[in-house]
């Protein structure tokens, strides 16, 4: 099969040394190794005003732009920071942009990051607002609590959960594969 995946990673954090950040990086470190295209879409580093279903989306900053990126992803690994035990506002900013047009038929790989220990409360606000928008989330997923632990530097220490992260690549990209299949 002559296809390539292309896999999006979309970081819905503000913080400029964001473990967010550095573990969605390594998800598409994982996804290039395997084989697959990737764009790294840093929510933090995005002009985004708030959402305004009013506003017209060309006058909406970076808004078109970025849904543009995650529309023509195969595959997207999303990942935000837990804020009061839900994702991040950032993260729910752009959401709110989104719709059918960007994930239908694209499958997402969840990714939350914690600086305590709650994790499973924001990936699952997560899973139901994808699915929300037709996205096909893939069961792999990666929650890190007491982040600092595991990240020097920058770089992710914990052999497991670098695993775990190359994991989520790797089932969004057969989950991308399957979609190509299913179109031909």
């Amino acid at each position: 099969m002559d296809f390539t995946p292309l896999v999006v990673g979309v970081t819905g954090s503000q913080r400029a040394t964001s473990y967010t950040r550095r573990a969605v990086e390594h998800a598409l470190d994982g996804a290039e190794r395997a084989g697959a295209d990737t764009d790294h879409v840093d929510l933090g580093a995005a002009d985004l005003p708030l959402y305004d279903p009013d506003r017209d989306i060309a006058d909406a900053g970076d808004a078109e732009a970025l849904l543009e990126r995650v529309r023509a992803a195969d595959a997207v690994v999303v990942g935000s920071p837990n804020y009061h035990s839900s994702y991040s506002s950032t993260f729910r900013n752009f959401h709110d942009y989104c719709g059918f047009d960007e994930y239908e038929d694209t499958s997402v790989g969840l990714v939350v990051v914690a600086g305590g220990g709650t994790i499973a409360s924001p990936l699952d606000h997560m899973r139901i607002t994808m699915r929300g928008v037709h996205a096909d989330v893939v069961p792999e997923q990666v929650g890190i609590r007491n982040a600092s632990r595991y990240f020097e530097d920058g770089v992710l220490t914990d052999d497991d959960l670098a695993a775990r992260l190359d994991e989520v690549a790797d089932a969004v990209i057969d989950a991308a594969y399957r979609w190509e299949l299913a179109e031909r």
